[in-house]
């Protein structure tokens, strides 16, 4: 039996305190009936006693605190589950906005989902395609994995990020593969961008897009990325597909965490967030992974802009903790026109070892990966120091070093928005490109690699012109 109160004594911001309530758990999901026979929903923070505190998902305004009615539900937010989410499109309390009618569920599952245990994980090892070359040739998203991309304000985030929903794909299976793409906090615009992208492109055929906006409620912009990774769990392990999850930006939701926090009067941590945002972010980030009982499989990409640039914010800071590297956007390449501007050399995938090599992408793969970062690292410094003597100062080699790096940001870098690129043809575009330099500055590739892959030993065409003068 469902009982009703009508003893709600305060409302402050997106809190409501009731009184002389019994049986009601943390987490419960209510409903506020208003004299109007309007309804909203909250959901409770705070047990004290026969208190209880709860949070609201829409506004307080007009609530009549003597004449409404409040009712709880004996359960946490739930999302029905189907496999027929996979093309529809659902604001952040998971329910359709595309128009289309209600899912028909197969299950109904808590949003909180239940950690996986760390016994039954399979170790991350199988190669995904995202078909963006500084991705899959040196920073390698692995099956399984957590690789976030640390972006920027004004940075084209919401384009990567749709291109690799667009593009991603386990290479040589036939098993199923899904997208599910979580906007948080995001404009009616990118909100446009993305259903639009989607559509025209086909992409929404394999795909489930929640999408939060800006003008929704602090609870909701919590709520969102939890609805996501439950249609995740569910594809993954209900249905064995492997789902890539894509959320942005993780920085709008410890906003909204920070937000219900101060509302809370909570004792602030870092920068005013709340003390327990590292394990907030990682009872999300743990929810990616294989089991060994399930051939389905999560793999996360969470972005998130780094408030003025700051990669000690707390919140890349904890991200970078909890998971298997980043993905960091440059502005520098930005302001050049290099699109994606991935800036490879602090970027990082701790797991790209597992997913490379011989029979996942290519035998050479490992070794151009490391002569591509150390030839470009190397032309970097040696175009500063053109900067500060003059490019007469610089030896012959060095010379070659500084062209290798700018044609390694025109052609490897700089691939655009729409181009999708087998591993191959990353692979073979290296080579082209390590062939402006002498093979004697190769110490990092096998000879008998080099004898079998370099352009010159192939016949193929190198198009960049040399000068090696």
């Amino acid at each position: 039996m469902i009982r009703e109160y009508k003893t709600i004594e305060e409302v402050a911001g997106p809190l409501m305190l009731i009184k002389q309530v019994e049986g009601v758990k943390y987490d419960e999901l209510g409903e506020i009936e208003l004299p109007s026979a309007e309804v909203r929903r909250c959901r409770v923070l705070e047990v004290d006693g026969s208190n209880v505190l709860v949070q609201l998902f829409d506004s307080a305004a007009g609530i009549n605190l003597a004449e409404s009615k409040v009712r709880f539900s004996g359960h946490g937010v739930e999302l029905a589950v189907s496999s027929d989410m996979l093309g529809r499109v659902f604001n952040g309390m998971g329910e359709p906005i595309d128009g289309g009618p209600r899912i028909i569920p197969e299950k109904t599952l808590n949003i909180n989902g239940v950690p996986m245990n760390p016994a039954a994980r399979a170790y991350p090892s199988e190669f995904i395609q995202t078909g963006v070359s500084t991705i899959d040739g040196l920073n390698t998203l692995v099956r399984g994995q957590k690789l976030p991309i640390f972006s920027a304000s004004g940075l084209p985030h919401a384009n990567l990020a749709a291109q690799i929903a667009r593009q991603a794909k386990v290479r040589g299976k036939d098993d199923k593969f899904a997208v599910v793409f979580a906007a948080v906090g995001i404009t009616f615009e990118e909100a446009d961008f993305f259903t639009n992208d989607f559509k025209k492109t086909g992409a929404i055929d394999r795909t489930v897009l929640f999408i939060n906006l800006a003008s929704d409620s602090a609870i909701e912009r919590i709520t969102t990325p939890r609805m996501a990774l439950t249609a995740a769990e569910h594809l993954a392990f209900d249905h064995g597909m492997h789902v890539l999850v894509i959320i942005t930006d993780i920085t709008n939701y410890a906003e909204a965490l920070r937000e219900v926090s101060a509302a809370r009067k909570e004792v602030p941590g870092r920068r005013g967030y709340p003390g327990y945002l590292y394990t907030d972010l990682a009872t999300m980030y743990e929810r990616a992974g294989r089991k060994l009982t399930s051939e389905g499989s999560i793999t996360m990409i969470p972005i998130l802009t780094m408030p003025e640039d700051d990669k000690t914010h707390p919140i890349p800071d904890l991200t970078g903790y909890i998971t298997e590297g980043q993905i960091i956007l440059s502005r520098e390449l930005y302001r050049k026109g290099y699109m994606p501007p991935v800036d490879v050399l602090p970027s990082l995938s701790r797991l790209k070892d597992k997913g490379i090599g011989e029979g996942k992408t290519r035998e050479d793969h490992a070794p151009t990966m490391n002569q591509l970062f150390a030839a470009y690292a190397r032309g970097k410094e040696a175009k500063e120091l053109m900067v500060v003597l003059g490019e007469a100062a610089l030896s012959p080699v060095d010379r070659l070093y500084a062209k290798f790096s700018d044609e390694f940001e025109k052609q490897y870098i700089n691939q655009g928005f729409t181009e999708d690129r087998s591993i191959e043809e990353t692979l073979d575009l290296g080579w082209k490109l390590l062939s402006i330099l002498p093979k004697s500055e190769l110490k990092r590739i096998k000879p008998q690699l080099i004898e079998k892959y370099h352009p010159d030993n192939k016949g193929m065409i190198n198009t960049i012109p040399i000068n090696k003068a």
